[in-house]
């Protein structure tokens, strides 16, 4: 490299870019960078799904928690349906696996031992649950909740549950 070589190394979010040349050249370089990609990249976030883990952890707090022995309610699953029940148990393994404290699943044995009900029931409502877009069945038989599970849960469900147990926030 000589003395007039310049490089410019730019992160943003996943994408990265180096520039390396003459100083006109790279600054060219990033502009283009910057009014090309940006917004193309905004536009992409602006589509994909994702779910706030700050807001998400702040929303069920006094709801759900994790525990080491793994997921627990804070509330009372009799004043809960089964579908919530079930959900609230995912949501926390979700939320458990993204602080790295547990799997981001539960089997069907677990989930029907959270909800204190037959294999029958459990099965039944869980069909419903994937059916919904809450959940999803892994290849190994395992239940997680979907992001659009979290998200439709969180706005539409978790309120009505926090009133419905008039939780103050």
């Amino acid at each position: 490299m000589t003395e007039k070589t310049v490089t410019v190394h730019i992160k943003y979010m996943d994408t990265e870019q180096t520039f390396t040349g003459e100083a006109n050249q790279v600054w060219v370089s990033v502009n283009r960078f910057f009014s090309e990609m940006i917004p193309a990249l905004s536009i992409v976030q602006k589509a994909l799904l994702t779910v706030d883990h700050e807001k998400l952890i702040e929303d069920c707090e006094d709801v759900i928690a994790v525990a080491p022995e793994g997921p627990v309610l804070l509330v009372s699953k009799q004043k809960l349906t089964a579908s919530e029940t079930l959900t609230l148990h995912l949501l926390a393994a979700y939320i458990g696996n993204k602080l790295g404290l547990s799997k981001g699943y539960l089997t069907k044995e677990e989930l029907q031992a959270a909800l204190g009900k037959n294999a029958k029931i459990t099965g039944t409502r869980l069909g419903e649950l994937c059916r919904e877009g809450y959940a999803t069945k892994t290849e190994e038989g395992n239940y997680m909740v979907t992001t659009l599970g979290i998200k439709r849960f969180q706005e539409e469900t978790l309120p009505e549950i926090i009133e419905k147990l008039q939780i103050t926030k």
